[in-house]
């Protein structure tokens, strides 16, 4: 199990398949909260609070993996993604009629990252430091 969690999550070769997999899943956020009725029809399963906490904290984890660098790095430029994603999710919403843009809803995915990348970042596996002429 633990090498199938991972080549799942830390594997490199992975990376840009995570990417991509944050951008058509942000895009299905976007394209599905676009049609009408939609969001309140799953309103009657989740409340706008669960949805925007799972979701961008689901893609703050694709794209903490899908990044190449340090842990702390990875931390940083996920939530910076998850901000400007969010941002212009709300910013598509007030677009429609049916539907708005909420400061409040940004803010619950600003979270949900900002959690979800600490839980990454703690649990991300360190290498340990080699000296210089040990192998």
């Amino acid at each position: 199990m633990s090498a199938f969690l991972r080549l799942l999550f830390v594997d490199p070769s992975l990376n840009r398949i995570r990417l991509r997999l944050a951008l058509i899943a942000w895009l299905a956020i976007l394209v599905l909260g676009s049609i009408p009725g939609a969001r309140a029809d799953i309103g009657r399963v989740a409340s706008g609070l669960v949805l925007h906490s799972v979701a961008y904290a689901g893609l703050t984890v694709l794209i903490f993996c899908g990044i190449g660098s340090s842990a702390m790095r990875r931390a940083l430029a996920s939530v910076l993604a998850i901000a400007v994603m969010g941002a212009l999710d709300e910013c598509v919403q007030s677009f429609f009629p049916y539907r708005g843009a909420a400061v409040g809803d940004w803010l619950v995915d600003c979270t949900a990252a900002v959690l979800a990348a600490a839980v990454m970042f703690a649990l991300w596996p360190r290498t340990a430091p080699t000296r210089a002429g040990m192998p």
